[in-house]
């Protein structure tokens, strides 16, 4: 039996960006996967970094922002990359 929580990896391969030379899932993307808000996962982050990995978290600059709209052939918003009601 298969367990409708579990998203596809096909779905989830789809998520995934080269940052740096690095394979990223943007926030807002992981916080739908566990089905929370961006806020709620950011807040869950800050709150306990010592739990993730030094390498979790990845900020990105204003020309990897560019990179990553073309990307993902979507409009963002210009105040945030995370955004989910400009999408």
């Amino acid at each position: 039996m298969k367990n409708p929580l579990i998203a596809p990896s096909r779905y989830i391969e789809k998520l995934i960006h080269m940052v740096r030379g690095q394979k990223v899932i943007l926030d807002a993307d992981l916080a739908h996967i566990y089905g929370i808000t961006t806020s709620r996962l950011n807040q869950q982050v800050r709150r306990n970094r010592s739990r993730f990995p030094r390498d979790f978290l990845l900020e990105v600059s204003e020309k990897e922002r560019a990179a990553l709209m073309l990307q993902n052939a979507t409009s963002m918003c210009e105040h945030s990359l995370r955004c989910t009601i400009c999408r």
